[in-house]
């Protein structure tokens, strides 16, 4: 919940409300900011902030144009973030990019922008916009791009990231500024995507883009430029934009970000501005815009009633204001319809709203509802003018209409889509998702399952208030109060592990969990294997009687005689329907709970794998899921903390694995390395995953000297399929017990590796491979392996935290011969 002094109105995300679900209900505007509101209705001027990922964005920038200014102001970010590192958890790849959404729509309730997203995907650290482009199909995510411009209109885009030849540090983010000069050019030609012109777009052409530059000069990027002071203070809450601009990138918790909530920003921000393609700017970024109502045709006297209406607001009686606003909306309703004109309209509906204190809410005992079951829904309503006379609600999806307020019901279809964002309902490419209706493109979230519209009459105009059904929920400070409906299927299925590693013609038990939301629900369960897999039995009845009841079923799972990789597919038939979904929380204490419903599917690999040893201790880092790999190797796995780290407590395990940015992460580690040490020095074998060069809490990384520190992120290869030298060809590392060949590194996903060491101790550290990314230096320590005492200490930068959920043979043998050493 915000601070009572920040009760003001939602922000817009795409073209949809942010749903209020995570206020309280007597969440109502104060005086001071209706009048902000209504200042900023008075004003037409519209800027599109352009990045790749989240938290690329100037917070700063986006709270002075939204509240400063006034403007519609609003943050594209190309990508959703999955490919991205997590600070709080397991979460990586589309789960990550599900809960990097929601900080941004968090982030934009501090600064009041507005929320866009394309197609693209975050596939990880890329050192050019070449790649970056390629991965992403250019053609489909700059048509995204245009098509938001087209649906946003802005006046204003700019660019975080500079073009070529100026460089965003990322590539990533110098595509992202190529894309947006390449949109700002197509946006406004109807040759440019005219399928999008056939789906009711028109085209849009802004004045200008500009980059907000990073201060210094960029060499062979030069061009008028204007600067622009962005400091000041919220006349509603008091605290400075500054201030504002760190709550909102303090949301970004998942990267790290959450020590800027705490921090006070005051003292002047002067900002510059490039342009890169349009009319320049002299004094200000809306130099030859029109940011008034005389912009648009009719508008004129929108313009001057506004002001009056302004001028005679009285915070002590915003009702007072509602003749006015009636006056405008009546003037309002007869101008041709626009994307601007009908973002006004609603905005103008919110001020009326927030004038007549009417608070709508509507509540369902129970979130989460199946196809085909009634809903009963409570609907309440209250004004603090007397002129507001209800007249009906609505739901289309319920095909429900009532004209009491009180108990609504309907039932929900049949054919109503199970809950899931709309960018993963259906498989994509590598680089982009597949969403088939084109109207949710761009949008930052799924529409909701149940929109209702309740109608109102105030003085014989008619309002339509948008709303959703939410369950209240006993919530701690700061934690959503409200759940939006969420549609689930009667049973949901979890795979034990994400990966099976089965050998080539054995058979391994697969076991599936059936998890039921309903009471007495019995049914049978299949098993789909690859071509040339067995499954026995082929089907197995479950009956379930209570709620949350799970049960466990085990299918005996044969291999094909020959490698190969694929998917199982778990089904279970309940009363003639088929449903086949997992279901995932993504759920952090600043973020509203996020349920997923994907497929109920697990990768499968078929491969010959040799292992030594039997016992295998885990020490956590960030999150990964290494250790569940570890076990489908067939290794028992102990998971470890900082005090398990002595030669007396790791007695009978033959490795220890060091998990992704635990010394980055664990505070046990530094004081508890000297124990681990000594188990090396007596005959154990550590491997310990990569770290990240800054904040390093244990600053020792091994027995002889190592060091991360230095030109990082550039000591890392992005490219996954980049040749491969072995510099060490007699080391057990390639070729004990697995024989480590060239086809060992094909089929990787997302990288080789990050955070390799720039400096290490040559004469104890043997460097194992080298790899490049094209046209660079080859580096020479991704493994790294030292002999200690009779033991061996391995530091290796490979992304095995990725290729092994990922089911890559190659990654299994050389990761088993880490682990295998000395054994």
């Amino acid at each position: 919940m915000l601070p009572l002094h920040w009760r003001r109105f939602p922000a817009l995300v795409g073209a949809a409300l942010v749903l209020a679900a995570s206020l309280p209900a007597a969440e109502t505007p104060a005086p001071a900011a209706i009048a902000q509101d209504l200042k900023s209705f008075g004003t037409l001027g519209t800027v599109l902030h352009i990045g790749a990922h989240p938290d690329d964005e100037n917070t700063q920038l986006i709270t002075y144009l939204s509240l400063g200014r006034g403007y519609r102001a609003a943050y594209l970010s190309l990508t959703r973030g999955d490919g991205g590192q997590n600070e709080l958890g397991r979460d990586f790849d589309e789960k990550l990019g599900v809960a990097r959404t929601q900080e941004l729509l968090a982030a934009r309730r501090f600064d009041h922008g507005r929320q866009f997203f394309t197609r693209a995907i975050d596939f990880g650290y890329s050192k050019s916009s070449e790649e970056t482009l390629r991965f992403w199909d250019r053609d489909a995510v700059l048509g995204d791009v245009v098509r938001i411009i087209r649906q946003f209109r802005p006046d204003v885009i700019v660019t975080r990231f500079p073009v070529p030849p100026g460089s965003g540090g990322h590539g990533h983010h110098t595509a992202s500024a190529i894309l947006a000069v390449e949109a700002f050019k197509l946006a406004g030609d109807p040759l440019a995507y005219p399928e999008q012109l056939a789906q009711g777009l028109t085209v849009w052409q802004p004045k200008r883009v500009v980059w907000n530059s990073f201060g210094g000069p960029v060499a062979g990027l030069s061009g008028p430029t204007v600067k622009l002071d962005i400091a000041g203070t919220d006349p509603v809450s008091g605290q400075t934009f500054g201030t504002i601009a760190n709550l909102s990138r303090g949301m970004h918790k998942t990267q790290g970000l959450g020590g800027f909530s705490n921090r006070t920003a005051t003292g002047p921000n002067l900002q510059t501005f490039l342009l890169l393609g349009g009319a320049p700017a002299v004094n200000d970024l809306m130099d030859g815009v029109d940011v008034t109502w005389a912009r648009v045709p009719g508008g004129a006297g929108i313009g001057s009633l506004a002001a009056d209406a302004l001028a005679q607001f009285k915070a002590e009686d915003p009702a007072a204001a509602v003749p006015a606003l009636l006056a405008i909306r009546a003037k309002l309703a007869a101008l041709p319809t626009d994307p601007l004109v009908a973002d006004k309209r609603a905005q103008l509906d919110r001020i009326l709203q927030a004038c007549l204190g009417l608070q709508v809410e509507t509540i369902i005992a129970n979130a989460e509802v199946v196809p085909g079951e009634p809903l009963v829904l409570s609907f309440t309503y209250k004004s603090t003018a007397g002129n507001v006379r209800y007249v009906e609600s609505r739901s289309s999806a319920l095909k429900l209409s009532s004209s009491q307020p009180g108990e609504l019901t309907g039932v929900l279809p049949l054919e109503t889509p199970f809950t899931q964002p709309y960018w993963l309902r259906a498989d994509g490419a590598a680089g982009i998702s597949r969403v088939d209706d084109p109207s949710l493109i761009g949008r930052a979230e799924s529409p909701p399952p149940v929109p209702l519209e309740h109608v109102f009459t105030v003085g014989g105009q008619t309002l339509v208030v948008a709303d959703v059904p939410v369950q209240p929920l006993h919530a701690r400070p700061g934690e959503a109060s409200r759940r939006p409906l969420a549609v689930i299927p009667p049973v949901s299925l979890a795979f034990s592990s994400e990966i099976y590693l089965v050998a080539p013609g054995k058979t391994k038990a697969v076991t599936i969990e059936v998890t039921t939301a309903r009471v007495n629900i019995h049914g049978q369960l299949r098993l789909e294997a690859p071509a040339g897999w067995q499954v026995a039995p082929a089907a197995q009845d479950f009956r379930l009687t209570t709620v949350g009841e799970k049960t466990l079923v085990t299918f005996q799972v044969t291999a094909a005689a020959s490698p190969g990789s694929g998917r199982f597919n778990a089904i279970a038939e309940v009363a003639g329907r088929k449903y086949s979904n997992q279901r995932q929380e993504i759920n952090y204490a600043h973020l509203p709970l996020q349920l997923l419903q994907p497929p109920a599917r697990a990768r499968v690999a078929s491969f010959e794998l040799a292992t030594r040893g039997l016992n295998v201790g885990y020490l956590p880092g960030a999150g990964d899921y290494v250790a569940e790999c570890l076990e489908q190797m067939g290794y028992f796995v102990r998971r470890l903390t900082g005090a398990d780290l002595t030669p007396e407590k790791l007695a009978g395990l033959d490795a220890v694995v060091i998990g992704v940015r635990a010394f980055n992460e664990r505070d046990d580690l530094k004081d508890a390395l000297p124990g681990l040490l000594a188990w090396v020095e007596a005959g154990g074998t550590v491997v310990a995953q990569y770290n990240r060069p800054n904040g390093l809490r244990a600053p020792v990384l091994g027995p002889y000297a190592l060091s991360i520190e230095g030109p990082a992120p550039q000591l890392r290869v992005t490219d996954e399929k980049a040749p491969i030298t072995v510099l060490a060809p007699d080391h057990t590392v390639v070729n004990a017990p697995n024989k480590i060949g060239p086809a060992d590194f094909d089929g990787w996903v997302q990288e080789r590796g990050a955070y390799f060491p720039g400096s290490w101790d040559k004469e104890h550290y043997t460097a194992i491979l080298a790899m490049n990314d094209p046209g660079e230096t080859p580096l020479e320590s991704s493994i790294l392996v030292a002999k200690h005492g009779k033991g061996h200490y391995v530091y290796t930068g490979i992304g095995f935290f990725r290729q092994l959920p990922a089911g890559v043979p190659g990654a299994y043998r050389l990761f088993a011969n880490l682990v295998s050493l000395g054994k």
